[in-house]
């Protein structure tokens, strides 16, 4: 009895207590590997030489310091202006980690000087996410067949119960904005963004948006582009546009008024893979053709018989066991320009879905959903900050996968929001000595092999 009652005492919990140090403790000390990859940016180079009125709070800080300073705020998962406040507790470590040339601006000064700047970086922006790339020789991954995809795309963002400019009532039944969204890569980098407004149809300057998503896509990789678009951009503009330019495509078709009953009928005729996965269900694979008719930019109309590959589903049971009255029929329909089988075609488009995985990265993980400003100019620089922000993490993060310490299981993509937890928001001791400053990283942390490796990949 008395050697339990001391086993007790022994492993009784000890007393914890809060004290005061002045010791530097930096939680966010991923934001240097952050700078490293900003570095050689071209856009802050330009951002500086841009003229600041001196009757703007704040005058001696830069144009770029401001952008670079957001950048930091976006890779920490923050888009609130006040949020830069935090920045200020240890200005220098910010100052010397992110790049800034001044300091750290104050949040009324940030919201002004982006409400000035509005959309007038866009193409240096996405020069300068091209130069990222290269500068640092990250190229996007390749899918089966050595095609790199680009998958272009609306996702709504919700910004209800607010008056900011541009917010209107979306498809998904909520007031926000409609912004198109590419992504290139099996990885999922983001190519190219456009904030819309949430009324606005979803193929309203999409060719333009096509076009210059494809030039910026040609930039980061010599490979051949593999393009996915849903039902709502198809048209034989978007279509000769990527037959000119010499593209692979797998775009999903409207049916408009084709009847369904009509699509099954046809298919029973002449199929020949027929399938029958449960009992009541009968699937029909196969592939037709079908002419498409288009103008060039020069004007000159041409005609190409493309390929339509469909899937029909026909329903006399549903998957409860409950007999139909009326068959459920289900028709989809895609136009390719690819050799592959049907089968491969349809695990292609299918593979577009993951799309909505990294929308929903950008906005839950990164918090890029409610947009700071009530200016549609300066959420549109938002949003493009936010691209250069997304990638950087993405670069991160698929560099973390290279050093498998911290891994548990085999990963292909770390989402941003483990980029985010373990290698941004990673605590580290500062020191400076001999003109150096010093991150110490606790014997604890078992990302810290993997934050070693990626920072010496970027940051040195």
């Amino acid at each position: 009895m008395g050697i339990k009652r001391k086993i007790q005492k022994n492993i009784q919990q000890r007393k914890i207590e809060v004290v005061f140090t002045n010791e530097r403790l930096i939680t966010p000390s991923g934001l240097s590997i952050v700078g490293g990859l900003l570095k050689k940016s071209e856009f802050v180079r330009f951002a500086n030489r841009m003229p600041v009125e001196r009757k703007r709070s704040e005058p001696q800080i830069k144009n770029g310091d401001i952008l670079l300073s957001y950048i930091g705020l976006l890779c920490q998962g923050k888009t609130d202006f006040e949020a830069v406040g935090e920045m200020r507790d240890d200005p220098d470590f910010y100052r010397d980690a992110l790049g800034i040339k001044r300091g750290i601006p104050a949040a009324e000064t940030m919201r002004q000087r982006m409400d000035d700047i509005g959309s007038s970086l866009r193409k240096n922006l996405l020069q300068a996410n091209v130069s990222m790339f290269r500068n640092h020789h990250v190229i996007p991954g390749e899918i089966p067949h050595g095609l790199v995809p680009v998958d272009l795309d609306v996702t709504p963002l919700d910004n209800s119960k607010t008056k900011k400019e541009g917010v209107s009532r979306t498809y998904k039944g909520y007031d926000g904005y409609a912004p198109m969204i590419a992504y290139v890569g099996a990885e999922g980098f983001m190519a190219n963004c456009e904030l819309r407004e949430g009324k606005q149809h979803c193929q309203k300057n999409t060719p333009e948006f096509l076009r210059e998503t494809l030039a910026l896509c040609h930039q980061l990789t010599d490979k051949p582009l593999l393009v996915r678009m849903d039902a709502g951009n198809d048209a034989a503009e978007n279509l000769g546009i990527l037959i000119e330019d010499g593209d692979w495509f797998i775009i999903k078709r409207n049916l408009r008024h084709e009847s369904r009953q009509e699509w099954l009928e046809k298919v029973r005729n002449c199929c020949k893979d027929i399938r029958h996965p449960r009992d009541g269900k009968t699937v029909y694979v196969g592939a037709s053709w079908k002419d498409v008719s288009y103008k060039t930019d020069a004007e000159e109309e041409k005609t190409i018989c493309l390929r339509v590959g469909y899937e029909v589903i026909e329903r006399t049971i549903d998957k409860k066991g409950q007999i139909l009255l009326v068959p459920d029929i289900e028709v989809n329909t895609w136009w390719t320009n690819l050799g592959w089988t049907d089968e491969e075609i349809i695990e292609a488009y299918h593979a577009h879905g993951e799309s909505e995985q990294y929308h929903s990265e950008l906005k839950t993980d990164m918090d890029v959903e409610r947009l700071p400003s009530g200016k549609f100019e300066t959420n549109e620089l938002v949003l493009e900050l936010a691209l250069i922000a997304y990638n950087i993490l993405r670069m991160i993060g698929q560099e973390s996968l290279k050093h498998k310490q911290a891994d548990k299981r085999p990963v292909k993509r770390r989402r941003i929001r483990t980029v985010l937890s373990n290698l941004i928001q990673f605590a580290s001791h500062i020191t400076e000595h001999a003109r150096k400053i010093f991150m110490g990283m606790g014997c604890s942390n078992t990302w810290r092999y993997a934050f070693h490796s990626v920072w010496q990949r970027f940051a040195c």
